[in-house]
C-alpha cells in the first residue's frame, strides 16, 4: 500500500524542507490546543524520508549515554513541547522515546510529525521505539484514526501505519540498560532474537514482538500471568532478575503504564516504568517524567507537574489497560 501511495506522489518527494516543518510544530509552544496544519504533502515527504531512515538503523538500537528517555506521549503536543523545554530540544540532548506517540490525545498528528522531524534532521542523536499503539489495529480504534480522516483522509493514515510497522523496538544503553515500550517474553531467551525480527512487520497477536510492546511487570506475582489487557502477560520479580542476570544487565526501562509521579520502580530498582503525559487523557492528575541518564549512566528525573484539574480521576489498573 505504502510504495503504491508514493508512486503517485513522486512530484511532491522532490523536497522536504525538514527545518520548516520543525519551525511550524514549534511555534505553537504555548498556544493551548492549537492545531498545526502542515499540508498533505509535507506530512508524505516526511513519512517518505523517515521510513528508510528507521529501516537502515537496528531493530535492537544499541546507545551510548548521555541520553534523555521519554515514555509514553499519547498526541499531548503540548506536553511534548514542555518535555523539550525542560530536557533541551534537539540537538542540544539526545533523546529516546519509548513508544506510544499517539491516540488517546487530541493532537496525535503534530506530535508525530515532529518525532519524525527530530529523527530526520538528527539520525544520529534522536530515537524512537515503536509502542502497541504504532499498529493499525490499535490507532483504528483509540483516535489517530479519527484524527487523520477528519483532518486529511485516510491514506494518510494509512502512510503513517506503514511507517509505524518499521520502526525498531528496543535498545540497549551502554550494554547495561535494556529499553522497549512493553516488557519481557517467555519467548525471549537470547537478545539475539530480538535482532531476528524483520522489518517492515505489523504487531501479531502473540509472541516476542508483541510481547516486547504489551507486557507488563506484577509486584504480586512469580513468573507468568495471563495479562488483565487480553492481550501477552504478566511477568513477575524472578522473571527480571533471570533475564537481567542472563543478558548482563543491569536496568530494564519501559514504559506503557501510567503512574502517578510519571516513574515508578519495580522489582528492588531493576525495572523502571516511565510514563510522560501529564494529567493523562485530560482526566488523571498523574505527572510525567524524562529520564536523564549521564556519562557513567547514573539517572535522575525531571518532573512534568500536572495542570491543575477539577474532578481528576485516580489512577486505577483499569486506568492503565490499553
Amino acid at each position: 500500500m505504502f510504495c503504491k501511495i508514493f508512486k503517485c506522489n513522486r512530484k511532491m518527494d522532490s523536497v522536504l524542507d525538514v527545518d520548516n516543518v520543525i519551525k511550524k510544530l514549534v511555534s505553537a509552544r504555548g498556544a493551548k490546543k492549537k492545531t498545526v496544519n502542515l499540508s498533505e504533502s509535507e506530512i508524505i515527504k516526511l513519512c517518505h524520508k523517515v521510513r528508510p531512515l528507521f529501516l537502515t538503523q537496528p531493530v535492537l538500537l544499541e546507545l551510548e549515554a548521555p541520553l534523555k528517555v521519554c515514555g509514553d506521549i499519547h498526541g499531548q503536543f503540548q506536553d511534548l513541547l514542555r518535555i523539550f523545554e525542560f530536557g533541551g530540544f534537539p540537538p542540544q540532548s539526545n533523546y529516546l522515546f519509548l513508544g506510544d506517540y499517539v491516540d488517546r490525545g487530541r493532537q496525535s498528528i503534530e506530535t508525530i510529525c515532529l518525532l519524525f522531524a527530530y529523527k530526520i534532521k538528527y539520525p544520529e542523536n534522536f530515537f524512537m521505539l515503536r509502542g502497541n499503539h504504532e499498529c493499525e489495529s490499535i490507532s483504528r480504534i483509540y483516535g489517530f484514526y479519527d484524527e487523520c480522516k477528519r483532518r486529511y483522509n485516510i491514506k494518510v493514515w494509512k502512510i503513517f501505519t506503514d511507517c509505524f510497522n518499521c520502526l525498531p523496538v528496543a535498545a540497549t544503553i551502554d550494554d547495561k540498560i535494556f529499553c522497549c515500550h512493553g516488557g519481557l517474553s517467555p519467548d525471549l531467551q537470547n537478545v539475539e532474537q530480538i535482532r531476528r525480527i524483520l522489518r517492515p512487520t505489523d504487531v501479531p497477536d502473540k509472541g516476542l514482538l508483541c510481547d516486547l510492546l504489551w507486557s507488563d511487570p506484577d509486584k504480586e506475582q512469580n513468573g507468568w500471568s495471563e495479562n488483565d489487557r487480553g492481550v501477552s502477560f504478566t511477568f513477575g520479580t524472578d522473571v527480571v532478575n533471570r533475564f537481567l542476570q542472563k543478558n548482563g544487565y543491569d536496568l530494564i526501562c519501559r514504559g506503557h503504564q501510567v503512574v502517578e509521579d510519571g516513574y515508578e520502580f519495580f522489582s528492588k530498582r531493576q525495572l523502571l516504568t516511565i510514563f510522560s503525559a501529564p494529567n493523562y487523557c485530560e482526566e488523571f492528575d498523574n505527572a510525567g517524567a524524562i529520564m536523564t541518564i549521564d556519562e557513567n549512566l547514573m539517572c535522575s528525573f525531571q518532573i512534568l507537574k500536572p495542570v491543575e484539574k477539577k474532578n481528576a480521576k485516580p489512577l486505577t489498573k483499569r486506568a492503565q489497560l490499553f
